[in-house]
């Protein structure tokens, strides 16, 4: 039988841009209340905060992500390459506008260690450039870099005309100038590829490439921060290699480590260490996570001060933290251009982590988000703090999991976590002084233990899908060897590339019949399937296009033992040769054998079937070349006198043999031609003469 389709109204594309774009362009009092209430998703669900119910879980929740994030601010500082007291601008500004702007109730955005990593190459990469000296820890730059409190303090400062700065600048200056403009264009892309609906952009990235490019990242992480632990002075390595270069410079001056900072480190990972294990281990009792962090830092902090471990010692400190702001600034248009590549992938890695952690929030806890306003509050969260001396942002995976656990319930509790951090930046940043940075080092490392802990599920990653291992395991390699940028790249073309050959050679089956039934599976995978009797039905498990047309043929050809062309040019071969012996009047042939003997020879083989079924259930599209291949097939077998049945088309197939010629000019045979089940082309293949 065949099923009628129902007419498509044919709809103008025209007529529809034109419509959605009338409805953009209208403006209406109801329209731009909408609109701002979008856009500012605060409006909606502030006026309906439940005091009463919400306000304890949100005050201790923000208490505690606070306390966390001043430690986590001041330690990511050394993977940006900046001071402290940006970290710490930036963890405030993100808080407050997240709360304006963001759509989900738990996610908790600030500064994330794999973003403050990518900012810290571009940084330390211009820098050079520049002709700075990485290693040269000089105190806060002139200019730009000086503080409403009016402290003048000695610095190194250079007469820059690069990229368009001309005026005098220190390192740090320079180095908080190419960040800010890096934030900035980030923030632009995000804003555009929000207004453009480019969110699918992060459809291409996947779980494996995501968990790969971030394992990578940590090791690159880790790398870094090991001359802190133990105290050396070592060039901070730069380009592609980066990691192998800088463990050959770590064990070429392992006999300068600082013995007093060697020991700092040991004692300060294994406290943290046991402290997260034990509260990873007792979590179900205890009400809110321990802040070992702080407590480290404040120990830590006392223990330099009296000790003087930075005099006595060498140990190497964190320096004055300036209290209150700096003056904001708008980041310069020059260095933008310099940094207008770099802050693509720093924008694609920060919308994903951001909306991901989003949308798995939204699902634990029954509410939805809007992944586009998503994609707007995070591109804010980048270009207004870039205006205040901050750098890139993005949602934190472990910071999120804390405050859902210490019971979170909406954004006021990023404004609680917000204020925690004013109240260091007014008044407690110069506390922290003689802080060493091993220790913070210290807090960086073991922050990365969720993402080292990666290597132990390979075993059973490989065990689910191999080829999803192979994506994550050369995503990581080219993320730690390489550089992440090119990591985060050579994942996604690599998985995309498996994608391609997962298609271009599939599976292919010869099915036969469960017995007593109407349905049929591939008779390698299954016992006791019967054969149908003159029939071959074979099933191609991906699109037909033109990267794969050549292994359709061939596995055809393999599966039912006969090549339709072999066997058509055998026999024109045969016939010929048969014809040359008659007009000589010699009936033997040149085989030496008799006419009859020959006329057995003009069939090499025995042809075991008369009609082949397609199943084309697993087909989902084909292209011209797809349609040409089924056409050809069909004309092979048919100077073959076996008839071609294609079954189960879906509906875009059908459209493309039809707009292909292949069931002729007015379809007519269409009906003996095509079959919506396997079953109903066998019968109709038994039925034939």
């Amino acid at each position: 039988f065949l099923m009628e389709r129902k007419t498509q109204v044919k709809i103008s594309t025209k007529e529809v841009m034109l419509a959605k774009l009338r409805k953009s362009c209208s403006c209406s009092p109801k329209k731009l209340k909408n609109f701002v209430m979008d856009f500012l998703p605060v409006l909606r669900w502030l006026p309906k905060y439940q005091c009463k119910e919400y306000i304890w879980g949100d005050v201790m929740s923000g208490l505690v992500i606070g306390i966390i994030l001043v430690p986590q601010a001041i330690a990511y500082s050394l993977l940006a390459g900046l001071k402290p007291i940006y970290s710490l601008y930036t963890s405030f500004f993100a808080n407050i506008i997240y709360f304006l702007m963001g759509t989900s109730r738990h996610v908790s955005v600030g500064i994330f260690s794999l973003i403050s990593l990518m900012v810290g190459q571009v940084v330390d990469r211009e820098l050079l450039l520049a002709g700075f000296d990485l290693n040269d820890d000089v105190p806060p730059g002139l200019g730009d870099g000086s503080l409403q409190n009016g402290s003048q303090l000695n610095t190194t400062a250079f007469n820059l005309t690069i990229a368009g700065m001309n005026a005098e600048c220190g390192k740090e200056c320079y180095a908080i100038g190419i960040a800010t403009a890096l934030t900035f264009v980030a923030g632009v892309y995000q804003v555009l590829m929000g207004i453009f609906r480019l969110g699918f952009v992060s459809m291409y990235l996947s779980e494996s490439v995501l968990d790969g490019f971030a394992t990578g990242a940590s090791l690159t992480i880790l790398t870094a921060q090991v001359k802190y632990l133990i105290g050396i002075k070592i060039p901070r390595s730069q380009g592609h290699g980066m990691l192998v270069i800088t463990w050959i410079n770590i064990f070429r001056n392992i006999s300068q480590a600082n013995l007093c900072d060697v020991i700092t480190s040991a004692i300060c990972i294994v406290v943290l260490v046991t402290a997260k294990e034990l509260g990873d281990r007792y979590k179900h009792k205890l009400k809110f996570p321990l802040p070992t962090e702080l407590v480290v830092i404040v120990v830590a902090t006392l223990v330099s001060h009296y000790g003087k471990l930075n005099e006595m010692y060498a140990s190497s400190v964190s320096g004055t933290i300036p209290t209150g702001f700096i003056p904001p600034k708008v980041p310069h248009f020059s260095l933008m251009v310099r940094v207008a590549v770099d802050a693509l992938p720093l924008a694609i890695v920060s919308f994903v982590f951001t909306v991901s952690l989003s949308e798995m929030c939204a699902k634990k806890y029954a509410y939805t988000i809007r992944a586009n306003q998503e994609m707007f509050a995070v591109g804010f969260c980048n270009i207004i703090p870039s205006f205040f001396h901050c750098f890139a942002t993005s949602a934190a995976l472990a910071k999120t999991l804390v405050k859902t656990s210490t019971g979170c319930q909406t954004q006021v509790s990023g404004v609680i976590s917000a204020m925690v951090v004013l109240l260091v930046l007014l008044f407690l940043a110069p506390l922290f002084y003689s802080l060493q940075k091993c220790v913070l080092a210290c807090i960086i490392i073991v922050s990365l233990r969720g993402a080292l802990r990666k290597f132990k599920d390979v075993p059973a990653r490989y065990h689910v899908n191999k080829v999803d291992t192979v994506v994550w395991v050369v995503t990581m390699f080219a993320s730690a060897l390489i550089s992440t940028e090119i990591g985060l790249l050579v994942g996604i073309v690599f998985s995309m590339l498996c994608i391609i050959a997962r298609t271009q050679r599939p599976r292919t089956a010869l099915l036969g019949q469960i017995q007593n039934t109407s349905f049929y599976e591939d008779d390698l995978e299954y016992e006791n399937l019967s054969t149908v009797p003159k029939v071959k039905i074979f099933r191609f498990e991906a699109p037909l296009y033109y990267a794969n047309r050549n292994y359709f043929l061939k596995s055809l050809y393999r599966l039912t033992n006969l090549d339709p062309n072999l066997e058509a040019a055998r026999r024109k071969k045969y016939g010929k040769k048969e014809k040359q012996q008659l007009r000589k009047g010699d009936h033997t042939t040149a085989n030496g054998l008799g006419i009859g003997e020959t006329t057995l020879q003009l069939v090499p083989k025995k042809i075991d079937f008369q009609a082949l079924i397609v199943d084309c259930s697993s087909i989902s599209f084909l292209d011209t070349t797809g349609v040409n291949t089924l056409k050809e097939i069909l004309k092979d077998y048919k100077d073959l006198n076996i008839s071609v049945l294609l079954a189960c088309c879906n509906p875009s197939v059908i459209d493309a043999l039809k707009r292909g010629g292949y069931f002729g000019r007015d379809f007519g045979s269409m009906q003996e031609m095509l079959f919506y089940s396997i079953h109903n082309a066998v019968q109709f293949a038994k039925d034939q003469k």
